[in-house]
């Protein structure tokens, strides 16, 4: 029997639930060596945002862990909506990508939206004077290597081990 992920059963629940415990622990490690958040960030949790290629339970896995850490890591409300919106946007497009099989397009939707949101957040909410090209271009290169180049490290990880084909 194939098992379907269009209702939220328990298997799907915990995986969300497990996705999102995993980001907002790799959040931390990013956090406590000072690149969780700022202009210039490195969030190693931004490697799962490849996820969503395995499993739809990793939107709201995503969407929930970024919430949480954003919250728990001090950042100020608009931060918590709109870098949080920034990750849904991101979840949605790499799952719309994931029939293609390619973990380098997947990664392409979290890499753009954080690029064009986090900056103005960075702006208005927590006045950086920085020019948005700036801030997009440092996001951008925070993106590239955690979203990019981690996430497509655990894609090939994951599309290896055959535990994973349903994650």
């Amino acid at each position: 029997m194939h098992r379907t992920e269009n209702r939220f059963d328990t298997a799907f629940i915990t995986k969300a639930g497990l996705i999102a415990a995993l980001y907002i622990a790799l959040t931390f490690v990013s956090q406590f060596v000072g690149l969780a958040s700022g202009a210039i960030q490195f969030r190693l949790s931004e490697a799962l945002t490849i996820l969503p290629m395995f499993t739809a339970a990793a939107v709201p896995g995503l969407t929930v862990g970024c919430i949480l850490a954003n919250i728990l890591t001090g950042c100020a409300m608009w931060d918590v909506v709109f870098g949080s919106f920034a990750t849904l946007l991101g979840a949605c497009g790499t799952y719309l990508l994931r029939k293609t099989g390619n973990p380098l397009l997947g990664c392409l939707p979290p890499i753009i939206a954080n690029m064009v949101i986090v900056p103005v957040v960075l702006m208005k909410v927590y006045g950086v004077e920085d020019a948005y090209p700036y801030l997009m271009f440092t996001v951008g290169v925070g993106e590239v290597v955690c979203c990019g180049v981690l996430g497509v490290i655990l894609y090939r990880q994951l599309k290896k081990s055959k535990r994973f084909e349903d994650l």
